[in-house]
């Protein structure tokens, strides 16, 4: 398959790009900076300098598959008016403007898988969250619900959609856990908040043999929760990650310090998801890994 990327750089993408590569599939890369993309995805992925226009359209019309990772951090900034704004244009912008591209490509591709996040479901306690649970209201619920209209949009277009509702990502080279890492390996690590919020989670590598799956195999549309069968709360997960460094791992991350620091967007850090995947999710896990990975497997 030839399958374009949006957010081919970033944590998951670079992974993704490397998966697919190895599964013999030919990869287009939409990227902002031709130079950086290159040094980071290697001289075999074709490049596409923009996301936007009549050249996108172009690439769409010659690809069978599109994965779209775009979208600003959610974490590390306050959400003032201003921000909330980088985060829905990134998001609900960048991909109205994929779809609107798809509808007007001559032929289209087979199949879109978009992002999303857990997040859709908002601050849920133990509820027991599958693909058919219904969505919370916080400002995050929100955008995903957005995110996942604006995408659901190309149907119309003939095009197959699936919505990659995304826990938290762990791998060695980037993303939560490498935030994560420096103060546990001065032994300064601890739940957050009381600890006893479901904390969901995904191993990269299983993350990515997902996606890979959902744009090649047909039975998958709508949502899927892309998260670890292993349920885990921020408690049991502090204490994982400090026995895995030799580190004390006690000291908490108090609720209100975090609402002081990042205000509203502390909910992304508190909130409880208890989401599970459904078992076709589960299965082609298993095939691609067997039992999907404990996060303690990766090499910190």
């Amino acid at each position: 398959m030839r399958v374009l990327i949006i957010g081919a750089t970033g944590f998951i993408g670079r992974a993704l790009v490397a998966r697919l590569r190895r599964d013999g599939h030919i990869i287009v890369a939409s990227v902002r900076s031709e130079s950086r993309a290159r040094s980071v995805l290697g001289s075999d992925v074709e490049l596409l300098a923009t996301s936007r226009g009549d050249a996108l359209v172009a690439a769409l019309a010659t690809s069978d598959a599109v994965v779209n990772l775009a979208g600003e951090a959610i974490i590390g900034k306050r959400w003032t008016p201003a921000r909330r704004r980088v985060l829905e244009e990134s998001r609900v912008g960048v991909t109205r403007e994929l779809v609107r591209a798809i509808a007007a490509a001559t032929p289209r591709p087979r199949v879109l898988a978009s992002g999303s996040a857990v997040g859709w479901y908002g601050d849920r306690a133990d509820e027991r969250l599958t693909e058919a649970s219904s969505p919370g209201d916080d400002f995050l619920a929100r955008l995903c619900r957005d995110w996942e209209a604006a995408a659901t949009a190309a149907e119309q277009s003939g095009v197959r959609v699936v919505l990659l509702r995304t826990s938290i990502v762990l791998g060695r080279d980037g993303g939560a856990l490498a935030q994560m890492l420096p103060p546990f390996r001065l032994g300064l690590g601890g739940p957050v908040g009381n600890g006893r919020q479901y904390f969901p989670w995904i191993h990269l590598h299983d993350h990515v043999a997902a996606v890979a799956t959902t744009i090649t195999d047909e039975r998958y549309h709508g949502p899927v929760n892309l998260v670890a069968p292993q349920e885990t709360s921020s408690r049991t997960f502090a204490a994982a990650l400090g026995r895995a460094l030799h580190r004390p791992a006690v000291l908490p991350m108090p609720a209100f310090a975090l609402r002081v620091i990042f205000g509203e967007a502390a909910t992304t850090l508190l909130a409880s998801q208890r989401a599970v995947p459904n078992d076709a999710a589960r299965e082609s896990a298993c095939r691609a890994h067997g039992p999907q990975r404990a996060w303690v497997h990766v090499r910190v």
